[in-house]
């Protein structure tokens, strides 16, 4: 049976090839470092063709996304006021092509088919963790922790906290049923034990506070939508003042014991101090995209010493601002910040304005999740990682227009139902 090529491009009816694109996008972020470059010419291969068959429908209006290339376009600028020029320009460009990616799959998947793909991805990325993997000893805590195939156990700590998340939305979001409900169990399960195994604080606090925003949305969109900005408003109130009286009685001495950290967050308000002096030294424009982690620049390697980093890679200040702040200063990183957001904003926006929208549910618990690692990692501004493709997913999804529907929730739920029991 011939398949159209078309049909290759078409939101309705490619959800097995894009489940499949998706899960070894997901599993080339993971370990393209261990994979080597045929991994990402892997990740080009599924996602560049596609422009072929029909470049307009996939590529869609340019203009639309000038905004959304603000921060790579000023990477890629960074070229020429670098500290180390080839490094700069091979990063920006890595980048800027991973996001064309990310728009490509952005205009030919659902975002129903971008969360079964990635409950097969984050399946594969951590079966195959837990089939390799290894414990690391950790010099700064004095502790072994598992980090999987991964140099981290943040970076293990990330996929599974995707995989609590994906599995989650797959079925109390898009409500899966059959093989995608018993798949997203199982990989949910795997998720679980693997967030416990790696030890990430900031993947199981940050994993609890997507999962219980998206449902506590869930909850506020059973109301209409002039209501629904009222409960939203209410809620954030609520929880703000818990979270003083929490912190007044020291509930932050309390999590971070739970997770055997101290008040430094192992090291990382050294390393922040040591980026925001370093961010001092080019205020306004940076050293250049990805020119501070250079092998034999004294600096970096102070650092790299500092805290054991004896491959010299892989290392960073934990904070996207002061990262953003170091490589492309102050315009580079209102644009990021702008960026993301933007995304958060405008998804919760949408969620307030249009009656059934369980994409940009997901969606927005996803860059909320992006929002609130940002203070602690760099998800979202290096190329071939998987908060990077995520976000710029999330943000084209903000350039196609969606219609205002007339029913509540509640109504189409209840409708939803009594179609069901009547069929």
């Amino acid at each position: 049976m011939r398949i159209a090529k078309s049909a290759l491009i078409d939101p309705a009816r490619n959800e097995v090839y894009g489940v499949a694109a998706i899960a070894l996008s997901f599993f080339v972020f993971a370990y393209s470092s261990r994979l080597g470059q045929v991994s990402i010419l892997a990740y080009y291969a599924v996602w560049f063709p596609l422009v072929l068959i029909d470049y307009r429908r996939v590529l869609g209006n340019s203009f639309r996304y000038l905004w959304v290339f603000s921060f790579a376009l000023f990477c890629f600028l960074s070229v020429f006021w670098s500290a180390a020029p080839p490094v700069s320009m091979r990063a920006s460009v890595q980048y800027l092509t991973h996001i064309i990616c990310a728009l490509i799959a952005m205009r030919t998947m659902t975002v129903a088919t971008l969360s079964r793909g990635a409950v097969a991805g984050c399946g594969l990325v951590l079966l195959y963790s837990l089939l390799f993997g290894t414990y690391l000893y950790d010099s700064l805590d004095g502790t072994y922790s598992f980090v999987g195939a991964f140099s981290s156990k943040n970076q293990l700590g990330l996929y599974a906290s995707l995989g609590v998340f994906f599995s989650y939305a797959t079925v109390l979001i898009f409500r899966a049923r059959g093989l995608w409900f018993i798949a997203s169990g199982l990989i949910g399960l795997l998720s679980v034990y693997s967030l416990a195994a790696s030890q990430s604080a900031t993947s199981v606090i940050t994993t609890l506070g997507a999962v219980a925003l998206c449902v506590g949305m869930q909850v506020i969109m059973f109301f209409t939508p002039q209501n629904r900005r009222v409960f939203f408003a209410a809620s954030l109130i609520i929880m703000a003042v818990v979270g003083v009286g929490a912190l007044q009685f020291g509930a932050m001495d309390v999590i971070l014991s739970v997770f055997g950290k101290d008040s430094t967050l192992t090291g990382r308000t050294y390393l922040w101090q040591q980026g925001i002096a370093a961010a001092r030294d080019n205020p306004y424009f940076g050293i250049g995209y990805q020119a501070y982690w250079v092998p034999g620049f004294s600096e970096a390697e102070r650092l790299w010493q500092d805290f054991y980093i004896a491959s010299r890679s892989g290392f960073h200040f934990h904070n996207t601002y002061i990262e953003a702040m170091v490589e492309t200063g102050l315009g580079g990183t209102l644009l990021l910040a702008l960026i993301l957001l933007t995304t958060v904003v405008s998804h919760l926006r949408r969620l307030f304005t249009i009656d059934r929208n369980p994409g940009s549910l997901l969606l927005f618990g996803i860059a909320s999740l992006l929002l609130v690692r940002s203070f602690v990692e760099i998800d979202i501004m290096h190329p071939y990682h998987i908060g990077s493709f995520l976000l710029y997913f999330a943000v084209g999804k903000l350039t196609i227009v969606q219609a205002r529907l007339s029913r509540s929730y509640f109504d189409q739920y209840v409708s939803s139902l009594n179609s069901a029991h009547t069929g």
